[in-house]
C-alpha cells in the first residue's frame, strides 16, 4: 500500500504491484491477515484442492529415473535429425556434434543451416535440405520450432517429416507448446502404426546454456521412449542433475514447462516495473541494481535482464514475442481449469503492449520502455559502470587504405617460413594448443587437427600423433564470463594434465575475434589460474584476407577504400563484447581494469617487424621488466 500510494502521489502506473495488494487485499478479507504471507497461497486452492507436492492425477516433478549413465561405446542412436537451429537450436545441435552425434539440420532460415554446418567437423554437422531430409533415416529427431503449427507442420504437414523416419523412431518435442497439443502429436505419431513415439521434453536455460550442453530438460513419455533417447537428452542436458522426468506421460513436461514461463515471465516484467519506479524516484538505478542483486529481492531474471534495461540494449538474446506466445499459453490452460492467474494477466497485457509498439523481435527486457510516457529513463538514470570508458572519445580517424597500406616500409627480406618449419619440425619447440572461442577460426586452416571434446584421454591421443599443434573448438564466445572462464580452466587442466602424462611441453594460445570481439580479460586469466602467471600476454589482433589491421597501435577494419578505427564499426556495438577504443592500449585497460597500467605496454610495430625483423622482436620482448603485468 505504501507503494501504491507514493506511485499514485506520482501519477506513475504500477500495474504488476497493484495487482499484488489486490491480491494480499483479498487474503485479508477471507480471514488470512496476520497469517504468514505464504498463506496467499490459500486463495487459489478450491475446496477439493489443497496446495501439496501432488497434483489430482498423481502427477509430480522428481529428478530422472531413467538411467542416463553416458555411454561407453558410440551412441546407438548414431544420426539425429534436427529441425529448428536459431538461438536454442543451434546450440542444442552442436551440443550432440561434440558428444559424437551425427545430426541432420534444418531451419526456415538458411544462414543458421550454413552456420551449423561450419560449426562441426564433416559428416558430423550436416546440413539439411527440408525437415523431411533431416528426418531422412533417423531413429530420432528433435523439434525446436517456434510453436505447436509448426512442430505439427514438419512432421505431418508440408515438412513431411514422420513419413521419413525410421519404423520406431522417436520424436523429441523440446518447443514450449500447450500440454493438450503435445498429446494430439503423441497420438498421431501413434496412430501411424508404425512404433512412432514422442518425448515430451521442454528446455530451460538460456542461449549460453545451450551452447555448453547445459540445459535444463523436462521430459515425460513412456518408459521406452525416454530410455530410446537417453544418450541424445544427456548430450544436451550435461549432466544427470539437469534432467527431470514428470510422471504424467506426454503433455506432462509441456505442463511443467509452462509454471517456467510463468515465473520468467512475470519475474522480467516485475524488474522491468521496479527499475522503471526507482528511475521515477530519482535514484539511480544501477546502484538500485548492484544493492537489490546482493538481497532477498533477487531472482535470476532480474540479475540478467536488469543489464540490459540499464543498458537500454534490445538485441534479442530472448524476444519479447516468445512471452506474448507463452504467457498466452498459460493463460489459456488457466482459463480450461478455471484457475485464478491475475500477476500472468497483467504481464501478458505489457508484453502485447510491447509488441503492438513493434518491439516483438526485441530483447523482452525492453518491455521496461512501457513506463517511459510516465517519466521513466531507467538506463539514463543509469550510473557509468566503474569499468567503462563511456567518457573516452577516442580521437582517431578513417584513413585511405590504398594509401596507407603502401607507405609501409617493405616487408622483411629474409623468408623465414622455411627456417621457423625447420624449427618446428625438429621438435624442439611445445605443441601449439589454439583453444578456438568461435568455429571461425578453424576455417582458415589447413591440414590441422581440430578437437571438438577435451577430456585427457582424447587429449592424451592427440598428443601421442606428434603433431606440432592441434585446435580445439571451445565456442567459448557464446557464453558469459563467469562460464566461459569456467570453461577455459576445465580445458587447460585437462590439457596440462594430458601433456604431462604424455611427457610433452605446450603452449596456449587464446584464438580470438579479429574485430576486437571475445572474453578478455577471463580467458587468459583462467590459462594463467592453471598454469601460473605468466611474463606477459602478446596481443595480436589480425586478419590481412578480411583487411583487419593494427597500425601504430590503432587496430583498423577495412571497409571499400577506408580503414576505419574498429570502434567506429558496427563490430563494436556488439551487445556482449562492445567496445569504445580502437587504441589496443586503450581497448586493453578498458577490458582489463585495474590490471594493467599505461606503462604495461610494448608495442612491436610494424617497422619493427619490417625493418628490424627477429632480434628486434626478441630486443623488445626482452626489454620489460619481469615480475610486473605486461601486454
Amino acid at each position: 500500500n505504501i507503494v501504491t500510494s507514493s506511485s499514485k502521489s506520482l501519477n506513475f502506473p504500477l500495474p504488476l504491484c497493484s495487482a499484488s495488494e489486490q491480491v494480499c487485499l483479498l487474503a485479508s478479507t477471507q480471514g488470512y491477515g496476520l497469517e504468514h504471507v505464504s498463506s496467499l497461497v490459500k486463495l487459489f486452492e478450491s475446496q477439493h484442492q489443497k496446495a501439496t507436492p501432488t497434483d489430482a492425477s498423481g502427477t509430480y516433478a522428481s529428478k530422472t529415473s531413467i538411467d542416463v549413465t553416458p555411454p561407453k561405446t558410440p551412441p546407438s542412436v548414431a544420426t539425429i535429425g534436427m529441425v529448428g537451429l536459431g538461438a536454442m537450436g543451434q546450440g542444442m545441435a552442436q551440443s550432440l556434434v561434440r558428444s559424437g552425434f551425427s545430426v541432420q539440420g534444418y531451419d526456415v532460415w538458411a544462414p543458421s543451416v550454413e552456420k551449423f554446418a561450419a560449426s562441426g567437423p564433416s559428416g558430423m554437422s550436416i546440413a539439411a535440405s527440408s525437415p523431411a531430409e533431416a528426418a531422412k533415416g533417423t531413429a530420432a529427431l528433435i523439434l525446436m520450432v517456434q510453436n505447436a503449427v509448426q512442430a505439427w507442420d514438419v512432421l505431418f504437414g508440408a515438412g513431411k517429416a514422420a513419413e521419413e523416419l525410421s519404423d520406431g523412431a522417436t520424436v523429441i518435442l523440446s518447443s514450449t507448446v500447450p500440454p493438450s497439443e503435445a498429446r494430439r502429436i503423441g497420438d498421431k505419431l501413434e496412430s501411424l502404426g508404425r512404433g512412432l513415439s514422442l518425448v515430451d521434453a521442454p528446455v530451460s536455460g538460456g542461449v549460453a546454456r545451450a551452447a555448453k550442453g547445459d540445459l535444463t530438460m523436462i521430459c515425460s513419455g513412456t518408459g521406452s521412449a525416454l530410455r530410446s533417447v537417453r544418450g541424445i537428452i544427456l548430450a544436451m542436458a550435461g549432466k544427470e542433475s539437469n534432467i527431470y522426468n514428470v510422471k504424467g506421460g506426454v503433455g506432462a513436461a509441456s505442463s511443467a514447462k509452462l509454471i517456467n514461463q510463468l515465473l520468467a515471465g512475470v519475474h522480467i516484467a516485475t524488474a522491468a516495473e521496479s527499475l522503471a519506479f526507482a528511475s521515477r524516484l530519482g535514484l539511480d538505478t544501477r546502484q538500485v541494481y548492484d544493492i537489490f542483486n546482493e538481497s532477498t529481492a533477487w531472482s535470476w531474471m532480474f540479475q540478467n535482464r536488469a543489464t540490459q534495461m540499464l543498458d537500454a540494449d534490445w538485441t534479442p538474446h530472448s524476444a519479447l514475442a516468445i512471452f506474448v506466445k507463452d504467457l498466452g499459453i498459460v493463460l489459456n490452460e488457466a482459463k480450461r481449469l478455471a484457475s485464478y492467474t491475475p500477476m500472468s494477466a497483467v504481464a501478458h497485457t505489457l508484453y502485447i503492449d510491447g509488441a503492438a509498439r513493434g518491439w516483438a523481435k526485441e530483447s523482452d527486457a525492453g518491455v521496461v520502455r512501457l513506463w517511459e510516457a510516465a517519466g521513466s529513463d531507467v538506463s539514463g538514470s543509469a550510473s557509468v559502470k566503474a569499468s567503462s570508458p563511456a567518457a573516452y572519445q577516442e580521437s582517431v580517424k578513417p584513413l585511405p587504405a590504398e594509401a596507407t597500406l603502401a607507405a609501409l616500409p617493405a616487408e622483411y627480406t629474409t623468408d623465414l617460413i622455411e627456417s621457423t618449419k625447420a624449427r618446428v619440425d625438429s621438435g624442439a619447440m611445445p605443441v601449439l594448443v589454439a583453444l578456438d572461442d568461435d568455429p571461425t577460426g578453424t576455417q582458415t586452416c589447413n591440414n590441422i587437427d581440430v578437437l571438438a571434446v577435451w577430456d585427457v584421454g582424447t587429449l592424451k591421443e592427440q598428443f601421442a600423433t606428434d603433431c606440432r599443434g592441434f585446435f580445439i573448438l571451445t565456442n567459448s564466445r557464446a557464453l558469459p564470463p563467469a562460464e566461459a572462464r569456467e570453461l577455459i580452466v576445465e580445458i587447460t587442466t585437462n590439457v596440462n594434465k594430458a601433456a604431462e602424462e604424455s611427457g610433452k611441453a605446450f603452449e596456449i594460445v587464446l584464438r580470438g575475434d579479429s574485430t576486437l570481439r571475445g572474453h578478455l580479460p577471463e580467458e587468459p586469466e583462467a590459462v594463467e589460474e592453471v598454469l601460473g602467471k605468466s611474463d606477459g600476454w602478446v596481443f595480436a589482433p589480425f586478419f590481412r584476407q578480411g583487411g583487419r589491421f593494427t597500425i601504430d597501435d590503432v587496430h583498423y577494419v577495412q571497409e571499400d577504400d577506408q580503414l576505419v578505427p574498429a570502434a567506429q564499426t558496427p563490430f563494436a556495438q556488439d551487445a556482449t563484447f562492445g567496445y569504445k577504443n580502437s587504441n589496443l592500449r586503450q581497448y586493453i585497460l578498458e577490458k582489463c581494469g585495474s590490471r594493467f597500467t599505461a606503462s604495461s605496454f610494448t608495442s612491436i610495430t610494424l617497422e619493427d617487424l619490417r625493418c628490424g625483423g627477429p632480434a628486434k622482436v626478441e630486443e623488445k620482448l626482452l626489454s620489460g621488466e619481469r615480475g610486473v603485468d605486461r601486454v
